[in-house]
């Protein structure tokens, strides 16, 4: 029973596949067809095997023995060649077959029939090299191992092969539960609560202790409590992590206080800046992962911050208990067990109080109720290691991981420090390398690797995944010097025994960047891996054109995100282990035709390849491929006999050409499909037989359709008959219909069959004239029509007539009509006895329909989101909606009166457009002001609007008045404490002359304010613009800009954003310090006198990063000494005098700007990478 809990060795798993391969029908009739000796196959076997018997005893003692770890390193780089080896000889297996099949052959015929092989002869001689002198190499490093394995004492088959009970994927951790931290959350609060005010000094709390002892978590707790953000006028979080650099530190903790990036080199002044920022001000600065304690550099660092000196806290072991019994036992009761629970309480103890540990051994055991199990734990002698950053616990995790899982989470090595990763995004990498067999199998490892506490899911985007730092420790441990993280210069350290190389895209990724990867000639994996997804890299042909075809021994290769391939090179149908390429947001036109020959591709990601219109001819030899992602691609058909491709197990999208290509009948053929596809240009679709042979009904698998027809139908009654045939399979959970041109929907479609659809969109059906039954969808949850133009009345026939459906739209959350032009009257449900439609109904959106007279069911108990545009006939009553909490109008003669609103309402938005429309205010009073909590208001077109009086939004937090022609004013009553309002935009207001008074302390909280064709508007209140402030935008107020002298922007230190648009008297700008140093983008536009910039207004703008020049058709004059150093970029659009000046080498202020990474003048953009 002991040995049951033993995991198995890395290599285990790995060696399985290599028996299995060299027993496959591809090598062996390779062997018989070249004449070669398969005395050497099996004698590799045996070699093998007796390798194999050794590997448990190998890993446990690597711990301790570093010439058992050098071993293991030797073995599994012997095992990785002779890997290689035998894939190379079942590709050209493979190749053969195909070449001598043909076209016609099918995925089963290249499988099963292998005939001789004998005509390969010196081509495959030449392609593989001297294959009896490859593996006789091999087999010479095996056998060296196998005799120094008795010298290092590995004994074999000390215990039995691991038993794995798979965990069910129900059993997952619930993340968001954190145990025993309000008493020490509490202890810091006061402490953080109880400085002198009156003191100078600045005190320092530190959280001291070990890593995964739950530092982080503690801090992030206080961070967040919302007494901080009241009682702290700043606050910061910065990451120190290992490498304490002084510069970065206090580089990061300026742009975190000011929200704006620094790129000054210079320490001295840094902290100048970081001091003016304090000065006088309460804030929080938390330094996250702090590892030195390099005095002389923390006494740089507290310069500015004038630190002192705090306490720490712990976690009590009764906590540690109760996290560890969470995971260990169900619902954490371990009543039942009290033998286990003596034996764990030991474990607990032994754990230190690190969280992490706690949960990832109490996962271990939770599917174990044997004493002996939880003994052979608890007496480890793993405990009692002492090695660099890996704790004991994590690696108890790790050795008992079964042999399988412990290769998949090695291969997470790839990915840096807090990466965040989705789910398939490593299944796909597992697939590619060979660890699993599908997606399936894939997700059921990846959730055995969660339920363990090996990953978790992402705080932020919650699609994503992340590891503890402490958990991608001991992934790189395992992994050594097989995977490597390039950086910077730090190519020459990659080591020849390298398989797996990751790094971070930058702008212009250069040759030189890559130039001892070379030397790794056996590299499998070529991959970058970015926190942030952005577009428009540039990575140098030399990489695609020549390192690349050199590292044959290539399985995952990624170039996506790189704009600058629009083509590539035929040498890759030599990489002949491909499995994953993705070339997803490129700029690639065509894919080589070579692509065809990689006969092992499995993975094939196009997707946002918007200049991609077709795909090669001969895709059909692609017979492993199992994964096309082919979405926002321009193809306009598929390449024929796409049905032969019989192992896709996701195809996102299916292009109907009008005479060529694919016919839809091929997708009967592709049995396996699974997640979601589109189906494009059904009005190609002839007969109606071909759509019943794509066999929707049969795909179980497929969770997300999409339908699509171009909305022009010749017969109404043939496009019917089409989306008949067209039934999907009841297991669905998404569909959309796009374009259908039959006048009336198929029974299948709002059938109560589909009891799975929780998601149908309904778009551009023109011709229908009545809605299928959606009511009977018992899961749906959103529904979305839109473009009709035959339906004048929703009624019964809306809801559905099921006799089990009691209560229509019972799980509906939002709902959506848009542009249903005739649309008349919706008749509410009306059933006796029975309940009413919509119980659930959150969001309820009316657009664009101007017939529509009445609308809106009567009761709406859980409404948040009320939007109606556009419909002009619509009357104006609103549904008892308790919480309601934001209402949209806009349709230009919408009567609104506050009093009539709920008062939970959180955001409103408003849009008339005539005079007898009341004043949006003139229902409140000031009492019932107390009530009101709304948050955003956004009004337009309110022309009865004369004065916005601010003491009625207590709560508001954005403002937005447009074309509101009489507003003239602010009302605010005296001694009003500081509003919540952060964001202010006024547009459009002719008469308006003044901004609220005293808004520098009244509007606090104001980080952005937009101003726009306010002519009246001559200056800023007495006492300047909000201290907070961050953008500034200021368009066609003459008399506003006229006095920006006395604007007062020094006084600003957090404005990073300034533009300046439409003003006919700025001949030079801007005026000498004017602008704050803080600016990083400034904008000028549509200034037609400009004739120059001031150089006296620029040179003290350290910060500036981005400078845009907008239709300046005078401007012609750029300053002598050029433009700020720190520019990143630059756009000249439309001023044609300074383009000409401009131009790249012969225009005379080239010199002046070409040191600026990124310039756009007109259409043309010229970056660094091109200079």
């Amino acid at each position: 029973m002991a040995a049951a809990l033993i995991g198995g060795s890395f290599l285990s798993a790995f060696l399985q596949v290599l028996f299995d391969r060299m027993a496959s029908g591809e090598v062996l009739e390779f062997f018989k067809g070249q004449k070669l000796n398969q005395g050497l196959l099996e004698k590799l076997n045996i070699t093998m095997n007796s390798v194999d018997g050794v590997l448990d005893d190998a890993e446990e003692k690597q711990i301790t023995r570093p010439s058992v770890k050098r071993w293991l390193d030797d073995l599994k780089d012997a095992v990785y060649e002779a890997d290689d080896l035998l894939d190379e000889i079942a590709y050209e297996a493979l190749r053969s077959e195909m070449e001598t099949a043909g076209s016609e052959a099918t995925t089963t015929q290249v499988r099963k029939s292998f005939s001789s092989f004998s005509s390969l002869g010196i081509g495959v001689q030449s392609e593989l090299g001297d294959i009896h002198e490859r593996l006789e190499t091999i087999l010479e490093k095996l056998e060296y191992l196998v005799k120094q394995k008795e010298a290092l004492g590995l004994r074999e088959n000390i215990g039995e092969k691991p038993s794995w009970h798979k965990i069910p994927s129900t059993s997952l951790v619930d993340e968001s539960v954190v145990y025993g931290r309000d008493d020490d959350k509490e202890a810091i609060m006061k402490l953080l609560f109880s400085d002198d005010e009156n003191s100078n000094d600045l005190g320092v709390i530190p959280i001291v202790g070990m890593g995964g002892i739950g530092k982080t978590t503690l801090a992030q707790l206080v961070y967040n409590d919302c007494r901080v953000s009241e009682n702290f006028n700043l606050k910061a979080w910065v990451c120190v992590s290992e490498e304490f650099d002084i510069f970065r530190v206090t580089q990061d903790i300026l742009e975190e206080f000011n929200r704006k990036k620094y790129d000054t080199e210079n320490l001295n002044q840094l902290q100048l800046e970081l001091k003016e920022i304090l000065m006088g001000k309460k804030f929080l600065l938390v330094l996250d992962d702090v590892w030195r304690d390099d005095y002389t550099d923390w006494d740089i660092l507290q310069t500015p911050l004038k630190f002192g000196t705090g306490g720490s806290k712990e976690l009590t072991n009764d906590n540690c208990w109760l996290l560890f019994a969470k995971h260990a036992f169900d619902n954490g009761n371990s009543s039942a067990y009290m033998e286990l629970e003596k034996i764990g309480k030991e474990i607990v103890r032994k754990c230190g109080g690190l969280p992490l540990a706690l949960k990832a051994l109490g996962c271990l055991l939770r599917s174990k109720r044997s004493i002996v199990e939880w003994d052979k734990i608890s007496k480890s002698n793993i405990w009692d290691l002492a090695s660099d950053k890996i704790l004991p616990a994590l690696r108890l995790s790790y050795h008992y991981l079964p042999s399988h899982l412990k290769r998949c989470f090695g291969y997470c090595a790839i990915f840096p420090k807090d990466y965040e990763f989705k789910e398939e995004e490593l299944i796909l990498l597992w697939m590619a390398e060979g660890f699993v067999e599908g997606e399936d199998i894939g997700g059921e490892c990846f959730h055995d690797l969660v339920s363990r506490s090996f990953f978790q899911r992402s705080s932020g985007d919650q699609s994503c995944f992340i590891m503890h730092d402490l958990i991608n420790d001991l992934a790189k441990f395992v992994s050594g010097d097989f995977f490597f993280w390039l950086e910077g210069d730090n190519s020459f350290k990659i080591a020849k025994r390298t398989r797996h190389l990751s790094y971070a895209r930058t702008l212009h990724d250069a040759s030189k960047k890559f130039g001892h990867v070379y030397e790794a000639q056996y590299l499998r994996t070529f991959l970058h891996v970015d926190a942030v997804q952005w577009w428009g890299s540039h990575i140098d042909t030399e990489v695609t054109d020549d390192l690349l075809p050199k590292l044959m021994r290539l399985r995952v290769l990624s170039l996506s995100h790189y704009n600058s391939i629009t083509w590539f090179p035929d040498s890759i149908g030599k990489l002949k282990h491909l499995r994953y390429l993705d070339l997803s947001k490129t700029s690639i036109r065509r894919l080589p035709d070579t692509i065809c020959s990689l006969y092992n591709l499995q993975i094939l990601i196009l997707a946002y390849c918007v200049f991609l219109d077709e795909l090669p001819s001969n895709m059909v030899r692609l017979v492993s491929l199992c994964h096309l992602d082919i979405s926002w691609t321009i193809l306009g058909k598929m390449p024929s006999q796409m049905g032969k491709l019989r192992r896709l197990q996701k195809l996102t999208d299916f292009f109907l050409g009008k005479d060529s290509g694919s016919s839809i009948k091929e997708l009967g053929e592709l049995q396996h499909l699974g997640g979601r596809l589109c189906i494009w240009n059904l009005q190609n679709v002839v007969d109606t037989a071909d759509a019943l042979e794509a066999d929707l009904q049969g795909k179980e698998h497929l969770k997300k359709l999409g339908l699509k027809w171009d909305g022009n139908a010749d017969d109404s009654q043939h496009e019917r008959c089409i989306l008949e045939s067209l039934q999907p399979c009841t297991n669905l959970e998404r569909l959309s219909i796009f374009g259908y041109g039959g006048t009336r929907f198929p029974v299948w479609v709002g059938d109560s069959s589909f009891s799975n659809l929780v998601s149908l969109k309904l778009d551009g059906c023109k011709y229908c004239t009545s809605l299928p039954p959606l009511g009977q969808l018992v899961s749906l949850q959103k529904l979305s029509i839109t473009d009709f133009h035959g339906i004048l009345i929703v009624g019964s026939e809306f809801y559905g007539s099921c006799i089990s459906v009691k209560k229509p739209f019972a799980s509906l959350r939002s709902l959506t009509f848009e542009r249903i032009t005739e649309w008349l009257e919706w008749t509410p449900y009306v059933a006796e006895d029975e309940g009413e439609a919509f119980p659930f109904l959150q969001e309820l959106y009316i657009r664009e329909c101007p017939n529509l007279t009445k609308a809106l069911p009567d009761h709406l108990p859980f409404l948040k989101t009320l939007d109606i545009k556009e419909c002009y006939q619509l009357l104006p009553s609103f549904p008892r909606a308790p919480a309601i909490c934001r209402m949209s109008f806009e349709d230009h003669s919408r009567h609104v009166v506050l009093s009539e609103l709920p008062s939970g309402l959180h955001r409103l938005q408003a849009d008339a457009m005539f005079d007898s429309v009341d004043s949006l205010v003139e229902g409140a009073t000031e009492d019932y002001s107390l009530s009101i909590t709304s948050e955003e208001i956004e009004i337009k077109d309110y022309h009865s609007l004369r004065c916005f009086s601010l003491d009625l939004f207590p709560k508001l937090k954005r403002l937005d008045l447009g074309r509101c022609r009489n507003l003239e004013s602010f009302s605010l009553s005296r001694g009003l404490p500081a509003l919540s309002l952060t964001v202010l935009c006024l547009w459009n207001c002719f008469n308006l002359k003044c901004l609220p008074d005293n808004m520098h302390s009244i509007l606090a909280s104001l980080v952005k304010l937009r101003l726009g064709e306010c002519p009246k508007l001559e200056s800023f209140p007495e006492g300047g613009l909000p201290f907070k402030l961050e953008y500034l935008e200021i368009s066609f107020c003459e008399k506003l800009i006229a006095s920006r002298p006395q604007w007062k922007m020094q006084t600003l230190p957090h404005l990073a954003y300034f533009s300046i648009d439409r003003c006919e008297d700025v001949e030079s700008f801007p005026e000498e310090m004017l602008l704050p140093s803080t600016l990083t983008s400034l904008k000028m536009k549509n200034l037609k006198n400009l004739k120059s910039l001031n150089y006296k207004g620029l040179q003290h703008l350290t910060s500036l990063g981005e400078l845009t020049i907008w239709k300046c058709p005078e401007l012609q004059s750029m300053p002598e000494e050029g433009l700020p150093a720190s520019l990143s970029s630059l756009i000249i659009w439309d001023c044609p005098l300074l383009t000409q000046r401009c131009q790249r080498v012969e225009g005379e202020y080239w010199s002046k700007i070409s040191h600026i990474p990124h310039i756009e003048m007109d259409s043309d953009t010229i970056t660094e990478n091109e200079f």
